[in-house]
């Protein structure tokens, strides 16, 4: 992989407003992709979880998502410095959990990975939402924005499709402001078991992926006003 740093990216600051993720970008806040999808999870979701969290108990439910997030992002570093050409090295045990499975996702995803415009980017469809995408480059001989993500157990495809509508915001953002023709989304997954899963969409459903999440944006600009 090589890096062609095509398009200059925005820098922005993260903040938050009673308690969710917005960016300060071009002198606005605007709520985040992950925010606006957290804030619209259908009710079969979370009847899901609330199911879930009854079942375990709430301190439980509480150490669980802490420990993926806390794994998560030790491995998301993992992969950006890798991406840079920087070492990193975490020795806890968590730390070394997540270095074990960035490398998973370095020997059997980041193979297909031909070119890359930008590592950790910021993206932002004007006055609408914002966020930040692992990355955006050629995957597979496609103009894709590709995010890792971490799992405690494997996913069907069926199961990740707010993943999906993430990618196509970021997608969505990312033509609109620099006029590109960017179709596909890649998730490259690996669990704490370090189970590989690539998923990826493409064409005319990673464009539905788009459209669904601009639904969820407009439920959500509604329920703000």
């Amino acid at each position: 992989m090589k890096w062609n740093k095509l398009y200059e990216y925005p820098a922005s600051m993260r903040t938050s407003i009673e308690g969710k993720r917005h960016y300060e970008i071009t002198g606005k806040r605007l709520p985040s992709v992950t925010t606006i999808l957290g804030s619209t999870q259908s009710d079969e979701k979370k009847e899901s979880i609330a199911k879930w969290t009854a079942r375990v108990g709430q301190t439980e439910a509480t150490r669980v998502k802490d420990q993926a997030a806390s794994r998560g992002t030790n491995m998301h570093l993992h992969l950006e410095r890798y991406i840079l050409g920087q070492g990193h090295k975490d020795l806890t045990d968590e730390g070394q959990v997540a270095g074990d499975m960035a490398q998973v996702i370095i020997n059997k995803g980041l193979c297909d990975l031909s070119e890359i415009w930008g590592s950790e980017v910021t993206l932002y469809y004007p006055g609408l939402y914002a966020g930040a995408t692992d990355l955006v480059g050629v995957y597979d001989y496609e103009n894709s924005i590709v995010d890792f993500k971490q799992s405690n157990r494997p996913k069907r495809k069926e199961w990740i499709e707010d993943y999906f509508m993430q990618l196509g915001a970021y997608a969505m953002a990312h033509n609109k402001l620099f006029d590109t023709e960017i179709d596909q989304g890649v998730v490259l997954m690996c669990s704490r078991d370090l189970l590989f899963q690539k998923f990826e969409l493409k064409g005319e459903n990673f464009v539905r992926a788009g459209d669904t999440f601009m639904k969820k944006l407009d439920l959500y600009l509604q329920s703000i006003i």
